[in-house]
């Protein structure tokens, strides 16, 4: 069956890329993965973030990669979102990995461009291996590039392409980074392309999918194409496991 797999956590019930949006997707057995975005503090430690800029889920402002771990730490994460989760506090990667390990499976996306995370990827994958989650976590991103470092320095672990839209050469592509996962917005994939790519052995993603006539339709199109969406409870309810 169709894996459900939680959007930043439960992001719809939890601010995004907290503890408290992970630890909410962790009490539902009907939610298989979940998907979290990684950058770099100033001081090198992956921490889940989205944006590059503090401000919209963050009360603070700047740049992610110029606070250290510690900094960082002092901002209140989830407030914005509602008054229940002030204080909440942004987690480092390796957090969510002993939170997680053993439970779902975890999709990392690398939120990169160019030569802003020098070092990024072989900190990721480093902590991926270390915590022995190689069958449980996967990388993704739209930075190709990135993704080619992750098969250089660990051609083992399992790798994802995030495109926005359809792209020409997408098998070349996926050869060349060493990766067999395709993320993609979900209006882009029909049942035909979803069945070819599967039965050619790719992972498909259908990313972001919150209204339940979409999830439906999606479903219906092969049961091993996965889900992310920010509200796993309109996908369950779908699907019988609510």
């Amino acid at each position: 069956m169709n894996i459900c797999m939680a959007h930043r956590g439960w992001s719809g019930r939890a601010p995004e890329n907290t503890m408290a949006a992970v630890r909410l997707a962790l009490t539902h057995p009907g939610i298989q993965a979940m998907e979290i975005d990684v950058q770099l503090s100033k001081d090198g430690v992956p921490v889940l973030m989205h944006d590059f800029e503090l401000g919209r889920t963050v009360k603070g402002s700047g740049m992610v990669k110029d606070y250290t771990l510690e900094e960082l730490k002092q901002f209140d994460a989830g407030s914005w979102f509602d008054e229940a989760f002030a204080g909440e506090k942004i987690p480092s990667l390796e957090e969510v990995l002993k939170e997680v390990r053993g439970k779902l499976l975890l999709n990392i996306e690398l939120k990169t461009a160019g030569d802003m995370y020098p070092g990024l990827e072989e900190k990721v994958a480093d902590l991926i291996q270390r915590y022995g989650m190689e069958d449980e976590a996967y990388i993704t991103s739209f930075d190709h590039d990135a993704v080619a470092r992750v098969h250089e320095l660990a051609p083992t672990l399992k790798k994802g392409l995030i495109f926005g839209g359809k792209s020409r050469l997408l098998r070349e592509q996926f050869t060349a980074m060493g990766a067999t996962i395709l993320s993609i917005p979900y209006p882009y994939l029909t049942p035909d392309f979803v069945h070819e790519m599967i039965e050619e052995g790719y992972t498909v993603i259908a990313w972001t999918v919150d209204n339940p006539e979409h999830i439906r339709n999606l479903i219906s199109f092969h049961p091993e194409l996965q889900i992310c969406t920010n509200h796993p409870d309109r996908m369950l309810a779908l699907t019988n496991k609510a």
